[in-house]
């Protein structure tokens, strides 16, 4: 079975996220474990625990179909020491945080060099982190998500992912999280079906699709190669429906979340039924 969710809200307690899921049809959903504007938060609450965990449970959503996203101020690879150590810190405890919750996955974003460094050492410096947070956590899975590139960003190119996973100590625990706006902007074409097959199979070749562990389902606002990351809705973007309609069908994108990201909230429960439909 495909998966098919969106990023929902945690206003009011983490607990409130697969109640919000369930509302528009969901079958995963992604969500942040605390405020992603904050570098820290007070610990979660057995009662919330709980009552995630029960809400979980009654609207069918396993671990495996929930993909958490760590706060966008972690940047594993930046060059500045203490702003690495303090990044470290912060992740390791997204990881227990997602633990705490028995959930099995935590997307995040790699990191930036901020031209301080090369990209080789700036891809040492994000691996190191994650063997740090793998040795911190039992359970947890860590997700690397492709970005597109923009700025000093890395993971915008599968040989920039398959060097992370290279130089990750347990295999086990690490997988990649696709997004298509961010692919589609960093040079990889999904306009047509052709073009998304050639590319599914130059991630198998280059990373393996043995690793894929979620997608974010997001057309996109920018053309192919802009290396720009504005979400649009699906089918009101540059990329079109063809890519859509292949990811519904594609056997590696069974019972992984897939997750939607775009702007309009509005739309997700349509954009959902939509998705299902192809």
């Amino acid at each position: 079975m495909k998966r098919v969710g969106a990023h929902v809200s945690i206003a009011g307690g983490v607990e409130n996220a697969p109640l919000h899921a369930s509302s528009i049809g969901a079958k995963a959903f992604a969500m942040f474990t605390k405020n992603q504007r904050q570098w820290t938060a007070p610990k979660l609450t057995s009662s919330s625990i709980d009552a995630f965990r029960k809400n979980c449970s009654d609207g069918g959503f396993k671990p495996e179909h929930i993909l958490p996203h760590d706060s966008y101020l972690i940047n594993l690879g930046t060059p500045d020491p203490d702003k690495l150590r303090n990044a470290r810190e912060a992740f390791i405890d997204e990881m227990q945080r997602t633990e705490c919750l028995d959930l099995r996955l935590l997307n995040f974003h790699p990191g930036s060099h901020l031209n301080g460094i090369s990209e080789e050492r700036c891809l040492q410096l994000i691996a190191e982190s994650i063997n740090m947070a793998l040795n911190a956590t039992t359970t947890v899975t860590a997700v690397i998500e492709n970005t597109a590139g923009q700025g000093t960003n890395l993971g915008y190119r599968f040989e920039q992912l398959a060097s992370l996973l290279d130089q990750v100590e347990d295999k086990t625990r690490v997988g990649v999280c696709l997004d298509t706006c961010h692919l589609f902007t960093s040079g990889y074409d999904l306009q047509t079906t052709a073009a998304i097959e050639a590319t599914f199979k130059e991630f198998d070749r280059i990373v393996g699709l043995g690793f894929l562990r979620g997608m974010h389902l997001n057309d996109s606002l920018r053309p192919l190669g802009s290396r720009l990351d504005r979400h649009a809705s699906i089918g009101k973007g540059t990329i079109g429906m063809e890519a859509f309609s292949y990811i519904m069908k594609h056997p590696a994108c069974e019972e992984i979340p897939l997750i939607l990201e775009t702007p309009d909230s509005e739309l997700w429960s349509s954009e959902i039924s939509l998705l299902y439909s192809l």
